[in-house]
């Protein structure tokens, strides 16, 4: 048996292995849209904030306990993330559908099941925190806990798919730690971590494992 043959062998065990423990047809093209669609997202929220006559040089410690956004405004900004949120969960679907498929690989599987739940968690209990900061409207905390939530989530979900995820999610959780220092900047944070990071880890996915 050549060592060539030996490589092959492991490598195929190593995959199978990895199908069995690992949900790998996640798609990287699908966090390049998401990306897309965050930054889209947070031009349109740029424009709301401006409509509103808001600067960034208004969010002192006061004002972060005080929403300087009109309700209307609010809602429009709360109405532009969830938009952005079904179209980037409706993509990763048929997206990771069809690498599945591609794949022969089951898209609910018992690897979906867990990789589901351990994102869940996190991203869950970052939601309700996000709803009781907008409750008390402590507006300038909401980017932060949304990128560390949801890098929170990445990194607890990463064992369970594409050890890229790990990554983006540290990202997230780094850039959510620093915009808690830089509040007022939260639209630019959230557009770097929502979109940049999800369009360069996405890429790096694509090139990766789906070509």
């Amino acid at each position: 048996m050549t060592k060539d043959k030996v490589l092959d062998d492991l490598k195929e065990i190593r995959s199978i292995m990895d199908k069995s423990t690992r949900f790998i047809s996640l798609s990287g093209m699908s966090g390049v849209m998401a990306g897309i669609y965050a930054l889209i997202g947070s031009v349109v929220g740029y424009c709301i904030i401006n409509d509103a006559g808001i600067r960034r040089d208004t969010f002192s410690y006061e004002k972060l306990m005080v929403s300087s956004i009109a309700e209307n405004h609010g809602m429009l900004i709360i109405l532009v993330a969830g938009i952005v949120a079904l179209l980037s969960i409706v993509t990763a679907f048929l997206l990771t559908q069809k690498k599945a498929r591609k794949h022969k690989q089951s898209i609910w599987s018992s690897q979906t099941k867990r990789l589901v739940a351990h994102f869940a968690i996190p991203l869950f209990t970052g939601g309700v925190i996000v709803l009781v900061l907008l409750q008390y409207k402590i507006i300038g905390l909401v980017a932060p806990a949304m990128l560390i939530f949801y890098g929170l989530a990445c990194v607890n979900a990463s064992k369970y798919t594409i050890g890229t995820v790990l990554y983006l999610g540290l990202t997230c959780i780094a850039l959510g730690l620093i915009n808690t220092q830089f509040i007022g900047y939260g639209l630019y944070f959230w557009a770097a971590g929502f979109g940049i990071c999800h369009i360069v880890y996405g890429a790096v996915m694509y090139y990766k494992y789906d070509r």
